[in-house]
């Protein structure tokens, strides 16, 4: 059954197959009773299997492509990066953002959002010495957090979130939060509540059935609660932010997003409006904080579970940097640890789904015609565990990225921050923090399981990202 409405005397002419899809869908409901509700990505996998890299389905009535595997992924995002490079339409963020800010934000809006965060970020360090520093400041109190514990059993999501905003906040604001700040604490539950809530079964079908679902009650309108109450502090941050602006003195990307607020010119509010300032604050600080947090906090449950990994990380960190500060300069003298960052960030597979492209213009691909607007959805767990790049894809295996001398060796399809015009804005600052967290806390720390524990469990808990399930550890200082 083709998936779009073109004549079959078009695709004759043209020499264009129809697009396959998975078989024939029911009516209203689509494909919705077969697709697992609470892990997609798992079904899209095996129906890969099938149907081959490309091929759609229909989530209820919205009719979506499905690209797989890193060769397929990589021709869409990389080498047809502007026909991809649309973001498909999430209802349960757009009922409140309207296409602001930069994650879900389309055309110029979404050009000038991400110009301005990629210059801004740079400016205030991304990928510089100045940052670095910044980040071993954090390292230090979450280190000092960590010794508190005297070397007993600890859950460990808020601090390591807490640790990890505190960059972005930085950058943001300018300033950092203590860890026990309430106000802190409660922005922090707000985001973990909401990846968790995004990821039900629930929140799915309010995304396929907005009109519908929309008056019913459900997680949906807890996400929308959530979300409110924190664009609520964003706006009262930057009102006090706004009488006390200096635009010969731009503390932190509020002050210089309000700067160019004032400079807006022909027409004033045409993208630096207040709108436009909540939402990228709201994107920034969520998956600033979010997915790197996420990431190390499977990096020390991992190196919990494999000991004799851990010991050789710590045997690399004494032999390049001793008890020194970590700099970014010494990872090209660590192969083992890069190596290790990497393999963590490929099984963490921390957004296996990938969020939702969407074509800006009509595109021949792989031999099918994609009309402008149609729904991509580039499976990146299909990329991150790709059989023909990836020795052993479903488990931690360092070799992944080590040569049998023992160097480091780059993946082409190592790609956990997606690819091409939608790659993820701060990927710099996220292997920066990766290197210095992770290489300061094993520095300063051997992290065991609690005394008498269960064996180390590696399955993830469903939401929206792919998270470890809580767990206790406990934090040995090393003498």
């Amino acid at each position: 059954m083709c998936l779009f409405d073109k004549s079959s005397l078009w695709l004759e002419q043209n020499h264009i197959a129809e697009l396959p899809s998975w078989t024939q869908p029911l009516p209203i409901i689509g494909n919705l009773h077969i697709i697992n509700k609470r892990a997609p990505y798992k079904t899209f996998l095996e129906l890969a299997k099938q149907y081959g890299p490309v091929y759609s389905v229909h989530m209820g009535l919205n009719k979506m492509v499905i690209l797989c595997g890193y060769e397929t992924v990589k021709d869409a995002l990389v080498n047809h990066a502007e026909e991809f490079s649309g973001r498909g339409t999430l209802p349960i963020f757009h009922d409140i953002n309207k296409g602001n800010g930069i994650i879900f934000a389309n055309g110029e809006n979404w050009k000038v959002m991400r110009r301005f965060t990629l210059t801004t970020l740079r400016d205030f360090g991304m990928g510089r010495r100045t940052l670095e520093d910044k980040i071993n400041e954090e390292c230090d109190f979450l280190a000092q957090k960590l010794e508190a514990f005297k070397g007993k059993p600890f859950e460990n999501t808020m601090i390591m979130n807490g640790a990890v905003a505190n960059i972005i906040v930085a950058i943001l604001l300018g300033h950092r939060f203590d860890y026990e700040d309430p106000k802190f604490l409660r922005l922090m539950s707000i985001i973990n509540e909401n990846i968790r809530l995004l990821g039900s079964p629930a929140v799915m079908l309010y995304n396929i059935f907005p009109s519908l679902m929309r008056w019913i009650p459900g997680n949906h309108k807890t996400v929308h609660k959530n979300i409110a109450e924190f664009q609520r502090f964003i706006k009262e941050t930057f009102t006090s932010y706004k009488d006390h602006l200096d635009v010969n003195d731009q503390r932190n990307l509020i002050d210089v997003f309000l700067v160019k607020q004032k400079e807006e010119k022909p027409t004033p509010g045409l993208y630096f409006h207040n709108e436009n300032l909540v939402n990228l604050v709201g994107n920034l600080f969520g998956a600033g904080m979010e997915t790197t947090s996420t990431t190390l906090r499977w990096g020390l449950l991992i190196m919990m579970k494999y000991p004799e990994i851990q010991k050789n990380v710590q045997n690399e960190i004494e032999k390049v940097i001793g008890s020194a500060m970590p700099q970014m300069e010494h990872r090209k003298k660590m192969p083992y640890t890069d190596a290790i960052v990497h393999e963590i960030q490929r099984f963490a597979n921390i957004v296996p789904s990938n969020l939702p492209h969407q074509t800006t213009r009509d595109v021949s691909f792989k031999g099918y015609f994609l009309p402008k607007g149609t729904v991509i959805l580039p499976v990146l767990t299909s990329v991150l565990r790709d059989k023909d790049y990836f020795e052993k894809p479903d488990e931690f295996y360092p070799q992944h990225f080590l040569d049998s001398e023992g160097n480091f060796v780059r993946n082409d399809a190592f790609m956990p921050f997606s690819a091409g015009q939608r790659i993820c804005a701060g990927e710099n600052l996220a292997r920066m923090e990766l290197f210095l967290f992770f290489t300061r806390l094993l520095q300063k720390f051997t992290f065991r399981p609690p005394p008498g524990a269960p064996d180390v469990d590696l399955i993830p808990m469903d939401g929206a990202t792919r998270n470890p399930n809580k767990y206790q550890m406990c934090a040995v200082p090393r003498t």
